[in-house]
């Protein structure tokens, strides 16, 4: 295994002719090394894209997983040959229950503020949360400012 420390390194790879494996970090592919790497290596069918765990909706890593037939990046169109692949079940964020059970462990605890995931899912855990807890719930709107 080598790691790529730099952008620099991280352009040789496309250099690389040979079978190789890329561990790329932008978990949703709206930007960094991994963009590049799509420039280089989405179009051939030889290729293939693994994402582990989940694309949020409106993310380039969601339209490849939904089956997109081209994408654009660096102002450039390009065709989407290589088989996209998901493996769930690893994502770093606690589940629903997993989530509550941390909330319900906070003492005195008379308001939570929900500031992250998509808004149909925020909505569910809102309704959840109040419901089990019997504590107010707040969907925190985008650039919404907060006193407490």
């Amino acid at each position: 295994m080598e790691y790529t420390q730099t952008p620099t390194e991280s352009k040789a790879i496309n250099e690389v002719k040979d079978s190789a494996i890329i561990i790329a970090g932008s978990g949703m592919c709206t930007g960094g090394r991994i963009t590049r790497h799509f420039k280089h290596r989405i179009w051939e069918p030889k290729n293939a894209v693994i994402f582990v765990g989940y694309q949020a909706v409106g993310t380039l890593g969601r339209k490849l997983v939904e089956g997109a037939e081209w994408i654009n990046v660096y102002n450039e169109d390009i065709i989407v040959k290589a088989s996209i692949h998901t493996l769930s079940g690893f994502s770093a964020h606690a589940d629903q229950a997993g989530i509550l059970k941390w909330i319900s462990s906070i003492e005195n605890l008379k308001k939570v503020f929900l500031i992250h995931g998509e808004k149909e899912s925020q909505m569910e855990f809102k309704k959840y949360i109040e419901k089990k807890l019997n504590v107010k719930t707040h969907i925190v709107a985008y650039k919404e400012s907060i006193t407490v």
